[in-house]
């Protein structure tokens, strides 16, 4: 792991920003997502990660419930898509060591590679569920082009 002052926000992190806080006028620091894309490793990093909640610094998640760029629009995908979002709902809602148990083995999720092909845009939820203590909860969900998508927030 290294710092790289020079380098730009990512648009996972520079578009959700600028929505909320248009003025730019809170501090951020990204993390990336590690190459391994191991879900493991990013729960760890929200354990690690969690103290600061305990100091009033909101760790934000920015990804994707369904992230299938092939998907969108296709009419074959909108099932898939709400059976992954419907595992995610209930995985997020129970108790966090059954919770980070079933995101470690997110795979074996109904429709999981259909709705994530690759890893990088779900790993960003696993850093969030690390670092909480309670339940997730769904605090938004429509279908986009035809694909069931969803936010969530833990207490």
């Amino acid at each position: 792991m290294a710092l790289d002052p020079n380098r730009g926000f990512d648009h996972g992190v520079f578009v959700p920003l600028k929505v909320v806080f248009p003025a730019a006028d809170v501090p951020v620091v990204e993390m990336s997502v590690d190459r391994t894309l191991d879900p493991a490793r990013h729960l760890s990093a929200g354990r690690a990660l969690s103290a600061l909640r305990d100091q009033g610094i909101a760790i934000i998640a920015s990804g994707m419930s369904f992230h299938n760029l092939q998907g969108f629009g296709d009419p074959g995908f909108t099932a898939p898509s709400e059976a992954f979002d419907a595992w995610l709902g209930e995985t997020l809602s129970l108790e966090p060591s059954q919770r980070n148990a079933r995101l470690e083995q997110w795979e074996a999720a109904p429709a999981a590679r259909l709705s994530h092909p690759r890893a990088e845009h779900l790993l960003p939820l696993m850093v969030a569920s690390g670092a909480a203590t309670g339940a997730g909860r769904r605090v938004y969900s429509e279908h986009v082009l035809g694909v069931a998508i969803a936010g969530f927030r833990f207490d």
